[in-house]
């Protein structure tokens, strides 16, 4: 494999990115990095005059903050791969977890993809994840730093022989010799969160016209995206971990004008089936909460089928029905008590049954959830779910528990 972005004189100054970096990978760095596996942020000024004493002051500096990004990864990528792996500060906050990445991986080999252009590919999370699927991938980035960070992790997990690493353009790059492209656009700027599509970098329009090359192709989306975005020659699919919506994916190459939320662990997929919304009606003794990526996809419609409901109101996506049937696509709750939305009435209610931990989930209404627990002056041993939202066009709160 060529190591493309080998570092030059130019790099060796010790303050530069790369040169931390390349300092964390010689022996001594190593050794550092593994001591500070365990060490509490909250020590840091006594950990760092601690190891200047054997070590200079820049890498310790360097390891610190590695340690820092290696504990913040472990929610994304486990214990396991989060300690050997290395890390920049955007890379953790945008790389896609391993549950997901995996699963994206595991559909493309279904496909029969051997082998894939990872485009804009960050620390290397979705390459890693192809290369243990069994998929060879080029894995592209034109940040310096972000491309050595992957290189990195491919050989620190073994995977050297799948993942090429490559610093480049992508535009530049052509995919005609790999069975998929997989285009993940960075959608964070110098201000946060870029929710324009035409923002990203590389732009959506660019990323779609590059996956329409290729037999089979996934653009990774923000959650947000509308469906007015989605090409008619692609299915979209919305995808939650653990009920946290995390991502939206486009889909060359599979079903054009598919729809789907795929739900993990599982995974569970719904598939879109054109259903009109059910007609609104009166609560019943059950409440679903549908998952994220049911209502993002728009298939609350599809669930209620499923399970025998109807919406308590024509613009709100809580689910009713009279009777129970488990579904993976959203979460039910027995309701107890509806009444019109009062603070001084629902107070008294939950006093009157020594209610003393409150959930609080709200679907239009303006009422924040902590605002209302400060409010409700809570005390006592049981428990309860308050909903704030509307009934036929009214304000309502309706208390329940988890359904059993």
């Amino acid at each position: 494999m060529d190591r493309v972005n080998d570092l030059d004189a130019s790099d060796d100054a010790p303050d530069t990115p790369l040169a931390s970096f390349a300092a964390l990978r010689t022996d001594e760095g190593r050794a550092l990095l593994t001591s500070l596996r365990d060490y509490n942020p909250a020590e840091e000024l006594a950990t760092a005059t601690r190891l200047r004493r054997d070590h200079p002051a820049a890498l310790v500096s360097a390891a610190l903050g590695q340690a820092r990004l290696r504990q913040r990864a472990v929610a994304k990528f486990g214990a396991e791969d989060a300690y050997r792996m290395f890390f920049t500060p955007n890379g953790v906050e945008q790389a896609t977890r391993t549950t997901v990445a995996t699963y994206r991986a595991d559909r493309f080999a279904g496909m029969g993809v051997r082998s894939v252009a990872d485009l804009c590919c960050g620390i290397g999370g979705d390459a890693i994840a192809l290369a243990r699927a069994g998929i060879s991938v080029l894995a592209v980035d034109r940040d310096p730093l972000t491309a050595e960070v992957a290189r990195a992790n491919a050989e620190a997990l073994g995977l050297s022989a799948l993942i090429e690493v490559r610093c480049a353009d992508v535009t530049a790059i052509d995919t005609s010799p790999y069975d998929a492209v997989f285009v993940d656009p960075a959608r964070r700027g110098g201000r946060g969160r870029i929710f324009d599509p035409e923002a990203y970098s590389p732009p959506l329009s660019w990323a779609i016209e590059a996956a329409r090359t290729s037999a089979h192709a996934a653009l990774k989306i923000a959650p947000g995206v509308p469906h007015e975005a989605v090409p008619d020659d692609a299915e979209a699919e919305w995808i939650s971990d653990g009920g946290d919506v995390k991502e939206a994916v486009f889909w060359f190459g599979t079903a054009a004008k598919a729809v789907r939320a795929t739900l993990l662990p599982g995974p569970h997929t719904l598939l879109g089936t054109g259903l009109p919304d059910p007609a609104p009606g009166p609560v019943g003794r059950y409440l679903y909460e549908p998952d994220g990526a049911v209502i993002r996809s728009h298939l609350v419609a599809e669930v209620a089928e499923r399970v025998g409901g109807r919406l308590i109101d024509e613009t709100i996506a809580y689910i009713t029905a009279d009777e129970l049937r488990p579904t993976p696509y959203a979460t039910a709750y027995e309701i107890t008590d509806q009444l019109p939305f009062s603070l001084k009435k629902l107070k008294a209610l939950l006093r009157e049954r020594g209610v003393g931990v409150l959930t609080v989930k709200k679907r239009g209404s303006a009422v924040e959830p902590e605002e209302l627990r400060k409010k409700m002056k809570l005390a006592g041993a049981n428990s309860a779910t308050v909903f704030l939202t509307r009934v036929a066009g009214a304000p309502t709160v309706l208390i329940g528990h988890p359904a059993r």
